[in-house]
Parts: C-alpha cells; sequence; structure tokens
C-alpha cells in the first residue's frame, strides 16, 4: 500500500516544519510505503524554504511546490492531488489539527470497500474536541451546512463537509479533482456533488480535532468568497 499524504500551506512557515515530521512519523511507524506532498499557495512567509530544509531530516519522499500566487485551498490541494503516486490520496489542514493516527480509520474504510472517499468529521459520536471553535468559526460551519444541504443537495447524513482531514481511493480522487473548478475555500462541496453524481461511496469517520485559532478563514471575515464559491457551485448544475 502506498498512501500519499498532502499538506496545503498558506505562510505556514511556523508549523510546516512539524507537520512534515509527523507525516514522517506515522508513514515510517505503521509501516507504510509512501510520500508527502506540500503544496504552497503563494506564499509570502519562507513557507517553501522551511518545508525544503526537512528533506535530510525524513525517511519519507517529499515534494514541496508552490503555486506562483495565491490561488486558494480548492486549487492548492487539486495540485497536490493530480501530483500524487499512493493508491490512496490524504490531504491534511497544516497545523496538526487532527493527529495523522486517525487516518488508519479511514484506510480501514477503504481497503475494506465500505466506500470510496473517507471523511474525517468533527460532529460524529466518538469525535474528541480538544480546543473547541470560537463563536465566529461556529457560526461559519452553521452557515455553510444549511447552505450547502439546503440549496445545494449536499446529503444530510454528511455532517461535517469542511473537515480539513479527508482521504480517497486515489483513482477516485483524480476523477473528481480533474473535474473540480472550485479553486476556493469551498471546493469540498463541489467534490461531495461530483461525487454523488458518480455514484462514489462518501462515509465519515470520528476524528480527534483541535481548533487552529490562527485560521484565516472565517465566515465574518471573508463572507463573500465563501458565499461566491456557493453561488458558483450551483450555478455548475452539478448532476
Amino acid at each position: 500500500m502506498k498512501l500519499s499524504i498532502i499538506i496545503p500551506a498558506y505562510n505556514e512557515e511556523k508549523k510546516i516544519k512539524k507537520d512534515i515530521l509527523l507525516a514522517d512519523k506515522f508513514i515510517t511507524e505503521q509501516n507504510l510505503s509512501g510520500e508527502i506532498i506540500v503544496v504552497d499557495d503563494g506564499s509570502s512567509d519562507a513557507t517553501f524554504e522551511k518545508a525544503n530544509s526537512t528533506r535530510e531530516k525524513i525517511q519519507t519522499s517529499l515534494t514541496v511546490l508552490k503555486n506562483k500566487n495565491n490561488l486558494g485551498k480548492g486549487y492548492t490541494v487539486r495540485r497536490g492531488i493530480l501530483e500524487a503516486k499512493g493508491e490512496y490520496s490524504a490531504y491534511c489542514d497544516a497545523g496538526a489539527t487532527v493527529p495523522l493516527s486517525n487516518l488508519l480509520t479511514g484506510l480501514k474504510m477503504l481497503t475494506a470497500n465500505e466506500c470510496d472517499i473517507a471523511h474525517g468529521s468533527r460532529m460524529l459520536p466518538g469525535s474528541v474536541i480538544k480546543i473547541s471553535q470560537e463563536k465566529d468559526r461556529k457560526l461559519t460551519s452553521s452557515v455553510i451546512r444549511f447552505l450547502a444541504t439546503k440549496f445545494l443537495g449536499v446529503p444530510k447524513h454528511l455532517t461535517d463537509t469542511q473537515c480539513g482531514f479527508k482521504i480517497y481511493k486515489s483513482e477516485v480522487a483524480k476523477k473528481l479533482f480533474s473535474e473540480m473548478r472550485t479553486k476556493g475555500f469551498m471546493f469540498e462541496v463541489e467534490n461531495i456533488l461530483r461525487a454523488e453524481k458518480y455514484k462514489y461511496q462518501i462515509k465519515e469517520f470520528p476524528v480527534e480535532w483541535s481548533c487552529d485559532r490562527d485560521s484565516r478563514i472565517t465566515l465574518l471575515r471573508t463572507p463573500w468568497k465563501v458565499l461566491l464559491d456557493l453561488a458558483r457551485i450551483k450555478l455548475m448544475k452539478i448532476d
């Protein structure tokens, strides 16, 4: 089994080394063959350089890519997915918000053919929230879920579309991401709708999660970007 771990990063110079080291530790301790792919979304800090500097400290193959400009999380994850060579492809937010050991649950689901895509969810029974969201981020999550289910048709049994901890069978990931057009934060909603179109099975699994207080995306600070993404997805008429 080969696992590709993709880490999208934007101005994460203080965190990216730890993220890479943790990914390498997980892959080696689980005796997996694998690779780590960092995609820097046009950072203005030293994220790219810090990521590259870890090469001699790890055993796992490392690829570090950089977008010329800040193009959005969707574009960034897409680039990593299409670069991946593993049998399974996972992407995980920078900042170690979810322990990588939680991937084992998703991997087990995929290898048993229970599903084609396994989503980490902070909302399931069994999930452990170590550091909770602040009020503005809770509002963000609630509004996004309401709009995604009510107006876009995301299945109601999916409790947490925006958790940045997901793992795919790679042939499924490449199919979905090659067609994906949403460059911004709401790309996961588009992917879910495309997965429904192709009848790919999505299941969720509980995670242990700590809110990253340094997150730059909330509905209160970037409302128009989120709403514009959702409106564009609606106009795509994915069915």
